[in-house]
């Protein structure tokens, strides 16, 4: 018998292939079992009503940087583009401790949850105290989310030519040591994995060309995914030009990260031949058009990665930039952006959809059916609750309508067949006293007021 049948939605849409109206997903064991059309429903411990609702993966967050809502919306930097956006909060992240990163990572894990996100990657890329990324841990584990931290890393000082305080800088001793050890006791390479390390220096800005150098072969080494931010802002481009002679993306290339094992975020700064050289590659990028649309910088041109041939993903990106950690809301953002760019044709909610599940999972490494409905894939699943108001009139394709439509939150969200929220609401216990927690630790980083 299986541990979880969710029944009766008016469409379930695998991505293997399939849309079903009507049909179902069954779950056991921490996997899919198997879908279907209404009629043929497997017999479960428990039924999830999926009625009026649309049922797909769990969505997946290939880029965002959770610590940062600890200084979300902070309003002396909501004026500012992305390198003194940076300097104003800098000084703010070197209080830092593992107190707050713990209980900024489960709010923030929560907020996924609500957004309809399943797996998540997080760049923490400020350690002014050890141990950091071991509490983003504890909290995914508490939390039980599945999880694909990202060893950040600065190591280029101000007056070096760097935009970080001494405060945040480690050396590159310092943060190849740590990144093994975290590989070591962390790191789940194995089919259903909840936890996957990957390892991530910030930016060619903000860290110098040995620690690029020296990452790359430490994740070859130890066969880890490697991510960093690429052509974000033009003050990105001016450093590579100034310090390499190099455009970013031949600076990237340079330091030995043209390969499949690294993804990017961004690339909003390209050239068509950068582009067609990152599909070689196989380098896949993280779309986060929110977040450099806030900063300012714009959008990546959607329509023109995937001509190249770059496998796109999404990410929420920082949640001091963005300022939400909904990924539904970063689909929409996507798709709207990109026919912005492209025109009406460029894109479709589908197309979006392939890229927040499928795509995503392709840029994480994953390889064991992570973001398909299809029999042996590990159990992230996603109830959208369709608004009778807000999906009015909207009969003739539902997945389109659940981007053009909305706002829309999950009824139910599953990670490895648990519902971290049901009925619209989360099951986590404690949530009150870690919002509690969270509001005395934002308000003492922010140097406000207790």
């Amino acid at each position: 018998m299986n541990d979880t049948l969710i029944r009766d939605a008016e469409l379930v849409v695998t991505m293997d292939g399939e849309e079903i109206p009507g049909g179902w997903v069954a779950l056991s064991d921490g996997t899919v079992t198997g879908t279907g059309p209404p009629g043929a429903e497997p017999a479960a411990s428990r039924t999830l009503s999926a009625r009026g609702a649309l049922v797909t993966p769990g969505l997946i967050n290939t880029h965002h940087h959770i610590f940062q809502n600890l200084t979300r919306s902070y309003a002396p930097a909501t004026r500012y583009e992305l390198f003194d956006w940076l300097r104003t909060l800098y000084p703010l992240w070197t209080a830092l401790d593992e107190e707050a990163v713990e209980v900024s990572t489960w709010v923030g894990l929560a907020e996924l949850a609500l957004g309809g996100c399943t797996t998540t990657t997080d760049m923490l890329y400020a350690h002014p105290r050890p141990r950091l990324v071991d509490a983003q841990i504890r909290a995914a584990r508490q939390v039980g989310f599945r999880f694909h931290p990202a060893r950040g890393a600065l190591d280029l000082p101000e007056r070096d030519g760097g935009p970080a305080p001494d405060g945040l800088v480690e050396s590159v001793e310092d943060i190849l040591s740590d990144s093994e050890r975290l590989v070591s006791a962390y790191h789940d390479p194995s089919p259903g994995s909840m936890l996957r390390i990957a390892l991530a220096p910030s930016t060619q800005a903000a860290v110098t060309e040995r620690l690029m150098v020296e990452t790359a072969q430490l994740a070859e080494r130890l066969d880890v995914r490697l991510h960093t931010h690429l052509a974000e802002d033009p003050g990105e481009e001016r450093h590579c030009l100034e310090t390499f002679g190099r455009r970013p993306v031949e600076q990237f290339e340079h330091v030995g990260w043209g390969t499949p094992r690294a993804w990017v975020a961004h690339l909003v700064f390209s050239r068509e031949e950068e582009r067609a050289r990152l599909a070689r590659w196989g380098t896949g990028v993280a779309h986060c058009p929110g977040s450099t649309m806030m900063l300012g910088a714009g959008a990546a041109s959607l329509p023109e990665l995937r001509d190249a041939g770059v496998t796109v993903s999404l990410g929420c990106d920082g949640s001091a930039s963005t300022d939400h950690a909904s990924l539904w809301l970063e689909a929409r953002t996507a798709l709207t952006a990109a026919r912005e760019r492209g025109g009406a044709a460029a894109a479709r909610a589908r197309d979006i959809l392939h890229a927040a599940t499928v795509d995503a999972a392709a840029n994480l490494g994953r390889d064991d059916g992570l973001g398909r409905l299809s029999p042996g894939a590990p159990a992230d699943v996603v109830v959208w609750e369709l608004d009778e108001f807000a999906f009015a009139g909207a009969h003739t394709d539902l997945v389109e309508a659940w981007l053009r439509c909305g706002p829309v939150r999950p009824r139910h969200t599953l990670v490895q067949g648990r519902p971290l929220v049901e009925d619209g609401a989360l099951t986590l216990p404690h949530a009150r006293e870690m919002l509690t927690a969270h509001a005395r630790l934002s308000r003492r980083i922010q140097r406000l007021r207790t």
